[in-house]
């Protein structure tokens, strides 16, 4: 099982799990390291929650790394706010670029770290665009940072202070992770919201069909890898 994915939340991992197994996917539980996960062979994926914000989501992915050598590539796989128009909830964004939008350094011109997605597997993925007519797949920037986006004007400014068409926590902690230890890395989120003042009740109502939405999204690839 060389692709591990790391979930935030454990209502999304739970969705996400779920999804799979609607799917007639087999699932095998064991432990790595410290930390309980779950394998599908059939996919080629190892399954595991990652926990809220970037740093509990860092230390979880790299203990993950350090525990087993044989890792191809980690994705952060969960849900988002949108930051512009023309995205519908259940659209999928794959980061061609995560960008920590918190990262505060007001001793000069503030550069914000950017971690770009792998790009054999951002190529791969963009192919799967035309697959399903219920969502669409969207290749672009993904902000990330620990923060509720709630607000237009904040929406605003954190498109406006990254280019980012989604906002979400915890992907800059799995992407330093990898960094650290020379793994491919990508982030995908499915949009609940429109990080507006709705964000909180549109987040718990879309929730299940955007983690739905990305398990078919996860299958098809790589099934298609598999052939």
């Amino acid at each position: 099982m060389e692709i591990l994915v790391v979930i935030p939340t454990e209502r999304e991992y739970d969705l996400f799990l779920a999804s799979c197994k609607t799917h007639a996917l087999q699932v095998e539980s064991l432990t790595i390291g410290k930390l309980p996960v779950v394998q599908i062979p059939d996919l080629g994926i190892t399954l595991s929650h990652g926990g809220l914000g970037k740093a509990q989501f860092a230390v979880q992915t790299q203990h993950l790394l350090d525990a087993y050598a044989g890792w191809s590539l980690v994705i952060c796989l969960g849900t988002a706010g949108a930051l512009i128009k023309g995205l519908s909830v259940g659209d999928i964004i794959v980061a061609t670029e995560t960008v920590e939008h918190d990262f505060h350094d007001k001793s000069g011109k503030s550069l914000l770290p950017r971690f770009s997605g792998a790009e054999i597997i951002l190529s791969e993925l963009q192919s799967l665009t035309s697959d399903n007519n219920s969502f669409q797949i969207h290749l672009a920037p993904v902000a990330s940072g620990d923060e509720d986006v709630m607000d237009i004007d904040r929406r605003k400014a954190v498109f406006n202070l990254t280019g980012a068409f989604a906002v979400a926590w915890e992907g800059a902690g799995g992407a330093r992770a990898c960094q650290f230890s020379n793994i491919p890395f990508v982030e995908i989120r499915g949009i609940t919201d429109f990080a507006d003042n709705n964000a909180v009740s549109d987040f718990e109502t879309n929730m299940e069909i955007v983690m739905n939405n990305i398990a078919v999204f996860i299958i098809s690839w790589l099934k298609k890898r598999h052939e």
